[in-house]
């Protein structure tokens, strides 16, 4: 399991329905705030917080485009 999949695992159990992410959520997630990672570095304690607020400030547009990209995703 890559470090990516164990941050999204934990903070998923970790969180209330409304801010549970997937795979592609993290992606974009990672390529809008490039300066905060270092390597393939996914450490809860120092990507969690940012990740929320990151996750919040989406526009609920934002957040159903990121479902089907997601959606998509997985049949492929």
């Amino acid at each position: 399991m890559s470090k990516k999949q164990q941050f999204l695992e934990e903070h998923n159990r970790l969180s209330s329905p409304e801010l549970r992410a997937d795979l592609t959520m993290l992606t974009h997630f990672r390529e809008d705030k490039i300066n905060i990672f270092k390597n393939d570095d996914w450490d809860l304690d120092r990507l969690r917080r940012p990740f929320i607020m990151w996750l919040t400030s989406l526009s609920d547009i934002k957040k159903e485009e990121l479902k089907i990209e997601e959606q998509k995703r997985l049949i492929s």
